[in-house]
C-alpha cells in the first residue's frame, strides 16, 4: 500500500499493530486512493501471548471481529477466516457464540499477515508536526530479529492514529519484588512462559480476582497434586464477583453509553469509572463454577484442597525472605485486622494500564488539550484536541476511557470507532452507522441525533504513500 516515495505523504500513519488499529486497517483497505501505513514495534502480531491458556475463551461473541458489526461483508470476518480453514462446519457443530482466545489470536495473525502496509520491528520514536508541509514525520528505528537497531527512517502522514494499547500494572509494594529475578514474581501477561517454574515452587500466590486471576488460579489448581495444592488467591475487591453480563448490562457497551458518557462532568466521569468495576473486572461465571467444582472435586474423599482464597485484603507492604520466600503484609479492611502470607511464587494478575502517549506527542505537547487530570481531551469522533494550527488529526484507540466510558477497550466497539475514525477523515458516511444501538435511554435528555462527521482533510486520490530511509 506504500512505496518509498519522499514527495507524497500517507493519508493516515498507525502506531501499534493491536487488535484496535489492525480492526482500521481492515475496513480502510478497500478505500480507494487512500493510502496507510502501520508501525509495530513487535516482529509479529501477538494477543495476550502469556494469557492463551488452553481452553480459555473470549468474553465477548465472535461477532465482535475486527469488522463484522460494521461490514459483515467484509473478506477479513472471523466467519471467512473460517471459510479459508476450512474449519466452519466444525464452527457451527461446536455452537460456539464465544470463540476460543487461541483461535482469535490466530484469527488476528491470518488478518495481519495478508493486509498491505504492515510494518513490524519498527520502533516509532517521535512524532513532530510540519506545519511547512502541514504534515505528521514520525521516525522510526528498523529493529533486527533479536531486538537491535538495524535503520532509522521517516515517514510522512497527513493524519496519525495511536493505538499502543495497554501495558501490565504492578502496584507499588511489589514493584521491587518484580524486578528482582532470583524468585518468580511475574505479572499474570507473561504466565505461560513462567508456568513451569511456577509449579515447581512449593507455594504459590497469586493477586488479583479478574478474569485473568482466575483463569490463572484454575489453571495451577488442575495441575498441583490432590491435597499438596499449596496454592492463596487473595484479592482487594470485597468478593471474587461475577462479571456484569446482563443483557442490559451489557448495553454500557455500545455507542449509545459511550455518547452518554461523553455528556457527562468530568468529576461524575470519574465516579461512574470507579462504580463500573464489575463491568470489566469481574470473573465470567463459567471460570468461577469451574474453579469451585474442581475444588469441590478434591473435597470427596473428605479433605479439603490446601487453597485459601481470601478477597478483601490488600498487600501492604511485600519482601523477600531469605533466597526463595516472599513474605506479603496483608490487610483486611472490613476486619481492620493485619495478617502475613509467606509464599515461595507470586502471580500478579493485576491489571493493565494505558500506555500513555506523551513520550510521542513530546513535540508538540503544548498543543494538545488537557482535562483538569492532565489527561488528553478526546472529542467524540476519538481524535485529541489540538491547537488549531495543527491542521492534522491525531486519533487515539483504547485511551480514551477517561472521555468514552469503560467500552473503551471492549473488542466489541473497536469495529464501530474504526468506522468512526475512516468517516471523519473522508467527512462522509462510508461506512454507515446505527442511530441507535442500546434499548436503554441514558439519562433524561433523549439522546442527541448523530452529527455528521465533519471532513478531517481532502486526499489525493493518486499515488502512494512514503517511508524512506534517512
Amino acid at each position: 500500500m506504500t512505496t518509498a516515495d519522499p514527495n507524497r505523504p500517507l493519508d493516515l500513519a498507525g502506531v501499534g499493530i493491536g487488535p484496535a488499529n489492525l480492526s482500521l486497517a481492515a475496513l480502510a483497505y478497500p478505500l480507494p486512493g487512500f493510502e496507510c501505513a502501520w508501525f509495530e514495534q513487535r516482529p509479529e502480531f501477538s494477543w495476550h501471548p502469556g494469557l492463551l491458556v488452553e481452553g480459555t475463551v473470549l468474553q465477548v461473541p465472535f461477532l465482535a471481529d475486527l469488522v463484522t458489526l460494521v461490514d459483515p461483508t467484509s473478506r477479513w470476518s472471523f466467519l471467512n477466516y473460517l471459510r479459508h480453514q476450512r474449519r466452519l462446519y466444525p464452527f457451527y457443530f461446536s455452537e460456539r457464540f464465544h470463540g476460543l482466545r487461541t483461535e482469535y489470536d490466530a484469527y488476528c495473525r491470518w488478518v495481519s499477515g495478508q493486509l498491505p502496509g504492515m510494518h513490524f520491528s519498527h520502533q516509532v520514536d517521535a512524532i513532530r508536526w510540519d506545519p511547512e508541509g502541514a504534515v505528521f514525520d514520525i521516525d522510526y528505528t528498523r529493529l533486527g530479529p533479536a531486538g537491535e537497531a538495524e535503520a532509522v527512517g521517516r515517514a510522512r502522514a497527513r493524519n496519525i492514529v495511536l493505538g499502543i494499547g495497554t501495558a501490565p500494572h504492578i502496584p507499588e509494594p511489589l514493584r521491587l519484588l518484580a524486578e528482582a529475578r532470583t524468585i518468580p514474581v511475574v505479572h499474570s501477561a507473561d504466565y505461560l512462559d513462567h508456568r513451569e517454574r511456577l509449579l515447581a515452587a512449593g507455594h504459590v500466590t497469586v493477586i488479583g480476582s479478574g478474569q485473568s486471576g482466575a483463569e490463572v488460579f484454575l489453571d495451577l489448581l488442575r495441575r498441583r497434586p490432590e491435597g499438596r495444592e499449596r496454592l492463596a488467591w487473595v484479592s482487594r475487591t470485597p468478593a471474587f464477583a461475577p462479571m456484569e453480563y446482563s443483557k442490559l448490562g451489557l448495553e454500557h457497551f455500545t455507542p449509545d453509553y459511550a455518547a452518554y458518557f461523553r455528556s457527562l462532568p468530568e468529576p461524575i466521569r470519574e465516579q461512574r469509572l470507579a462504580q463500573q468495576w464489575q463491568l470489566h473486572k469481574g470473573v465470567d461465571h463459567h471460570t468461577l463454577a469451574a474453579i469451585h467444582d474442581e475444588l469441590y472435586r478434591r473435597s470427596v474423599g473428605g479433605g479439603w484442597p490446601d487453597a485459601m482464597l481470601t478477597p478483601g485484603v490488600t498487600v501492604r507492604t511485600a519482601g523477600r525472605l531469605g533466597s526463595d520466600q516472599v513474605e506479603l503484609h496483608l490487610d483486611h479492611v472490613e476486619q481492620g485486622e493485619r495478617s502475613r502470607l509467606i509464599t515461595n511464587a507470586l502471580v500478579l494478575a493485576t491489571g493493565y494500564r494505558e500506555r500513555p502517549l506523551d513520550p510521542l506527542l513530546t513535540a508538540f505537547d503544548q498543543a494538545v488539550l488537557r482535562d483538569g487530570a492532565g489527561r488528553p481531551c478526546v472529542d467524540e469522533y476519538y481524535r485529541l484536541q489540538l491547537d488549531p494550527a495543527i491542521t492534522g488529526s491525531v486519533f487515539v484507540q483504547n485511551a480514551e476511557r477517561h472521555s468514552h466510558g469503560v467500552g473503551a477497550p471492549d473488542l466489541g466497539l473497536f469495529a464501530h470507532r474504526s468506522a468512526t475514525i475512516l468517516n471523519t477523515l473522508f467527512g462522509e458516511e462510508l461506512y454507515p452507522l446505527p442511530e441507535r444501538t442500546a434499548f436503554t435511554t441514558f439519562g433524561l435528555r433523549p439522546p442527541r441525533p448523530r452529527a455528521g462527521a465533519p471532513r478531517t482533510h481532502v486526499f489525493a486520490t493518486q499515488g502512494t504513500g512514503n517511508i524512506s530511509p534517512r
